[in-house]
């Protein structure tokens, strides 16, 4: 299904700030989005009649539809967005797996840890076909300020994406662009997506630096607290990210694109940039707890996945093996064995070669041949 011209109806997985700031631009766009929160609890606000307000980068006030189920999600929208943590990705996967429809295209709002492979593995059980769209970021940045109203910190300029199977990727670009506006640019792949996918690596810096912050529920800047320090921290675990890109013979952004395209700041050093951001008050604020998705989410379901591309390829991401092992013992929990999508697919099965074939494919050689049993 191709989405044509005029209105689209787009139904978004999540009830969080990134799929209200994503339902804020679609309804920008001129588009009519429906938002379905697994838990009915993020949308029971918005389902008894209260609107949805953006403010920030978007100033939007609207009434977007509210599905009571994954069924509906998929029964009544022309596309799916999914946009809600790592962590969820699994669960609302299976939600929808048995509701999707042939050439019913899916958008992941940012892909972890190769669940497209693992959604298309799980449709292909079914006989049904149909285009994934990776996403190496998020489209929107923000943060809920109730349970109607979300703050807009920056529509990013540019966001990386690919299509799986590959023989869709110009209706992918074109879906996103026409939805979302002209921001997307097509990298190589699905093993590119996952290693342009900077969160977790910015993130789990931050989060070691300032983790009394966090604990103590402050309310502190993160792009003032990216000092010198931290900034050399995150760029040297981009360094072993792009290793392992070259590795693979991948082209992905580096880190200091990534802060100059998501906020619009000069390029310099990591800490620069973001004191700059700080300056012209974009720099956010950093988690007021320690349950936040820069460790719940980033962790298992960021840092593990390029730790495990890092020993495929034989340039071992020894920073970002670190962190898993030290928010493990902060934590007092094996962050390593939360990560179900990998888990699911077994990577431990299939070789390098068998990996970069799924990645244009969207099927796993050696995987389990039902990877939503």
């Amino acid at each position: 299904m191709d989405i044509g011209t005029g209105t689209s109806r787009i139904g978004i997985a999540g009830a969080g700030a990134i799929a209200f700031g994503s339902a804020a631009l679609l309804h920008r766009n001129g588009h009519d989005p429906m938002l379905w929160s697994p838990s009915s609890a993020g949308t029971a606000a918005l389902a008894e009649g209260a609107p949805l307000t953006a403010s920030g980068a978007i100033e939007a006030e609207f009434a977007p539809r509210i599905a009571d189920s994954a069924a509906t999600l998929a029964a009544e929208n022309d596309a799916i967005l999914i946009a809600l943590p790592g962590y969820g990705h699994k669960a609302v996967m299976d939600a929808l797996v048995p509701h999707l429809r042939n050439g019913q295209h899916v958008i992941v709002s940012s892909h972890a840890s190769l669940g497209a492979i693992y959604l298309l593995q799980a449709l292909a059980a079914r006989g049904v076909t149909l285009p994934v769209t990776a996403w190496g970021t998020t489209a929107v940045t923000g943060r809920k300020s109730s349970a109607t109203e979300v703050r807009v910190n920056t529509v990013r300029s540019q966001v990386d994406l690919c299509t799986v199977p590959d023989a869709r990727a110009d209706c992918g670009l074109a879906v996103c662009t026409r939805l979302f506006g002209d921001r997307f640019r097509t990298r190589d792949g699905l093993l590119a997506i996952s290693l342009s996918n900077l969160n977790p690596q910015n993130h789990m810096g931050i989060a070691l630096a300032n983790m009394t912050r966090m604990e103590r529920g402050e309310t502190w800047s993160q792009g003032q607290n990216v000092t010198p320090n931290v900034g050399r921290l995150l760029e040297a675990l981009d360094a072993e990210r792009l290793a392992i890109a070259e590795a693979l013979g991948l082209e992905v952004r580096t880190i200091f694109e990534h802060f100059h395209l998501s906020f619009h700041v000069p390029v310099a050093s990591i800490s620069e940039m973001n004191q700059q951001m700080h300056a012209a008050g974009n720099g956010g604020t950093g988690p007021a707890t320690a349950d936040s998705r820069y460790v719940t989410e980033d962790v298992p379901y960021g840092l593990a996945l390029t730790v495990a591309l890092g020993e495929l390829t034989g340039r071992p991401a020894v920073l970002h093996d670190a962190g898993i092992r030290i928010f493990s013992a902060m934590y007092g929990r094996d962050f390593r064995s939360e990560n179900d999508l990998l888990a699911a697919l077994d990577l431990g099965r299939a070789s390098l070669d068998d990996l970069r074939q799924a990645a244009r494919t969207g099927l796993l050689h050696g995987a389990p041949a039902s990877a939503a049993s």
